[in-house]
């Protein structure tokens, strides 16, 4: 008799289980179809396009142009949150497709390389002695870093630091570039924080090394060799291709003839040769 209540039990015990299971399934299955109808109910189809000019991307996903990847920002071309020249790593005739899936205008297809647009380096006073980890993005954290002008290149180096093709040295206390090992990809451009590295037509042989849009007499207090907003720049060029923008010269090169009448006329020099001559 003990041995038949044991297997009754054992047999009730089973068929629990399996009636356990098959409400668990069934509320899967049930859920599980309710998450495709929703899903297919709600999904966001997503911009053909998007794919077309990621197809016609460099495919380096180097992070240059701002965005995460190239897909990041195919998706910021189409949205129109972004423009080609934020790739450097794109030819010409790439960027034509791009522009004829989007439907808009080339615009200037000249290659490009990058510049740093300050010179202060050892010439800009310090503020504070900074004692920390050895990056341009850690010393701007602390008081937007430890030089003068708080427009200054710091020099610590995270733009060399993430430079693919070593194009980058800090040399005389400020990032200088190597116009021949410059591919202007951009990703420097996204890792100083002072926004200072910009990009400028790779036939250009000036460009302004300095971005301070203080008055002159506090340039002259904190910078041996910050621009003093004399406008004599603009005054001498022969082209009217320089224009005051907040204290700061700023060069139209679709006007300049790189005669450096600018460059030789600045009482700073702040106005470089990319070449570093004339």
């Amino acid at each position: 008799m003990t041995n038949v209540l044991l297997f009754a039990e054992q047999s009730f015990n089973f068929v629990g289980v399996l009636l356990a299971f098959g409400i668990t399934a069934g509320f899967a299955l049930v859920m599980g179809v309710l998450i495709l109808v929703v899903s297919h109910l709600c999904a966001v189809e997503e911009d053909p396009r998007i794919k077309q000019v990621e197809g016609c991307l460099a495919g380096a996903n180097c992070g240059g142009c701002g965005y995460p990847g190239c897909s990041g920002y195919a998706k910021a071309l189409v949205d129109g949150t972004a423009t080609l020249d934020a790739c450097g790593q794109t030819c010409a005739d790439k960027k034509a497709e791009i522009c004829g899936i989007l439907g808009v205008e080339m615009g200037s297809t000249e290659p490009t390389i990058c510049v740093n647009a300050c010179c202060g380096g050892t010439q800009c006073n310090d503020k504070y002695s900074y004692q920390g980890l050895g990056d341009c993005v850690s010393q701007n954290a602390l008081a937007g870093g430890s030089k003068a002008c708080s427009f200054g290149c710091m020099g610590a180096g995270s733009c060399a630091d993430a430079c693919p093709y070593g194009a980058i040295e800090v040399k005389d206390g400020y990032a200088q570039i190597d116009p021949a090992l410059c591919r202007s990809c951009g990703i420097c451009i996204s890792t100083c924080p002072k926004k200072l590295i910009k990009r400028i037509p790779a036939s250009a042989k000036v460009f302004v090394a300095c971005s301070s849009e203080c008055r002159a007499k506090e340039v002259m207090s904190q910078c041996k060799v910050g621009c003093i907003a004399c406008g004599k720049c603009a005054r001498v060029c022969p082209n009217g291709a320089i224009t005051m923008v907040n204290n700061v010269p700023v060069i139209d090169y679709s006007k300049c003839t790189n005669c450096g009448t600018c460059a030789e006329g600045c009482p700073r020099h702040c106005i470089k040769y990319v070449h570093g001559d004339k």
